[in-house]
């Protein structure tokens, strides 16, 4: 199967050849005749499957009409509208439109807190085929008369689940009161809970549904691998894999911006580029900290979940777990990030002595029991290893932080229960006027530069296997 067959006109089959496609992805392949065809669509699918090009190529394709000659909205109107629920999600949306829609006469525009809101009032005075937005600055936008929804003729939630779990629930549903009833809807998640489920009731029209990937599963052509460490001695531990595998391109994921702070300063100072980035960062910090790690100037880009989601990064080598996420079905997102697109990669996870049941949880979830080995020199107690293997440790519940050690101070924030939104820094990932700021205002300054498109593949990791010791998981198999 090609492009070709999908029924996509020549602008943008033109388009999608320049950018050095020819073959659909299964994502592609699925949910573009459904989108063409004008219905509701419900997809899953998990990170890195091209599923943007999957609703923003028929999204063009519909927008440009069966004449090729588009409709022209109305001053602050837009025909089609795109949520997500973090800024660097909305810009690589923005992205693969530019790309796209190079050759047709479409005008869209990104929007998102953070940044100053009159050049977004100003871009939206003319009207605009497409508007990617994230919620909180699209009802801004809206309050102000900014922008107005009566031509209204698409709507794509993308990260649906994600922006659930940022506590989004009520701004969409205020967003949909505002929309015209009769429009296409399409709902893309990364899985088909149950949280998904109930919003795509009341929001599908009898839908087609697709999903390409086994619920929770874990791409196979990701290496995974588990190295049992003390937990004093991970920074120590992931300073060394760096440079002893001399590994240019990395993503290290923690639990709180507190630890990939101290954790990006520590690399710092062993000689290792690394940058932090959370939601308690600026958008200018956080859109340097990115493009510094996909030109290759910064090695280690050390990230939470949330500021994490939906960042695309070209052939990304390998994904660390610094601390393994509270939530089995986050470590499927977190190694997401690499393996993209056919390419190999590698999720590495430190696993301490408190960290037992997780590991057991995820393993349970993927239905796999993930190999660990050992590192020399940073052998761990018998006390780890014994944790590890019966699965013991005290991980959080879900809206709680593990207690801390008696003489030492809490560190971080709390994670959220489910359906609770998410602290005011960490919300932030997603939206300004959720950091506790309150709703933006004209004139407050603030600027975001464009994403930097080029990427450094970076090295797999090499290095001396065989001189590490391999440990297999003990215990019953998940």
């Amino acid at each position: 199967m090609n492009f070709a067959s999908l029924g996509l006109s020549e602008s943008l089959l033109r388009a999608i050849s320049e950018q050095g496609y020819d073959t659909p992805s299964p994502i592609q392949a699925a949910a573009i005749p459904v989108v063409l065809e004008g219905r509701d669509l419900m997809a899953a699918a998990q990170t890195g499957t091209g599923k943007t090009a999957g609703f923003t190529l028929p999204m063009l394709q519909r927008l440009m009409g069966s004449e090729g000659r588009p409709k022209r909205p109305g001053p602050n109107r837009i025909r089609a509208l795109v949520l997500t629920p973090t800024r660097e999600l909305a810009a690589q949306v923005g992205e693969s439109i530019a790309n796209y829609g190079r050759h047709l006469p479409l005008r869209y525009q990104v929007v998102f807190g953070g940044v100053s809101i009159n050049p977004q009032m100003m871009g939206l005075r003319k009207g605009v085929d497409v508007l990617v937005a994230c919620p909180g600055r699209l009802l801004d936008l809206y309050q102000q008369n900014a922008v107005r929804f009566e031509d209204l003729e698409i709507l794509v939630l993308d990260e649906a689940d994600r922006m659930l779990d940022m506590g989004f629930i009520h701004d969409i549903r205020r967003i949909l009161k505002l929309l015209p009833a009769k429009r296409q809807n399409l709902l893309f998640s990364a899985t088909f809970a149950d949280e998904i489920r109930d919003l795509a009731t009341g929001l599908l029209h009898e839908p087609q549904l697709v999903e390409v990937a086994p619920r929770n599963s874990t791409a196979e052509r990701i290496e995974q691998l588990v190295h049992p460490v003390d937990k004093s001695d991970k920074p120590a531990l992931l300073s060394h894999l760096v440079r002893h595998h001399d590994w240019q391109q990395v993503l290290v994921f923690t639990r709180t911006k507190h630890i990939a702070n101290r954790l990006a300063e520590r690399l710092e100072k062993d000689g290792v580029t690394a940058a932090a980035i959370h939601g308690n960062k600026s958008q200018g910090a956080r859109t340097r900290a990115l493009d510094g790690f996909k030109s290759g100037e910064v090695r280690v880009l050390v990230a939470t979940d949330i500021a994490a989601r939906g960042l695309d990064i070209d052939k990304l080598p390998q994904v660390v777990n610094f601390e393994l996420p509270n939530v089995a079905e986050d470590y499927v997102h977190r190694i997401g990030r690499t393996g993209r697109a056919g390419a190999a990669g590698h999720a590495i996870s430190l696993v301490s002595a408190d960290e037992g049941k997780l590991l057991r949880g995820i393993e349970r979830l993927t239905q796999q029991a993930i190999e660990q080995q050992i590192i020399a020199g940073f052998e761990p107690s018998r006390e780890t290893l014994d944790a590890i293997a019966q699965g013991k440790g005290q991980p959080a519940r879900k809206g709680q932080e593990p207690a801390p050690r008696a003489g030492k101070p809490r560190q971080g924030n709390r994670a959220p229960r489910q359906g609770q939104a998410r602290p005011q820094g960490e919300r932030a990932a997603g939206d300004a006027r959720s950091n506790g700021q309150g709703p933006s205002r004209p004139g407050k300054p603030g600027s975001a530069k464009p994403a930097n498109k080029s990427a450094q593949p970076g090295r797999r990791p090499g290095g001396d296997r065989h001189a590490n010791q391999s440990v297999r998981p003990h215990g019953n198999k998940p």
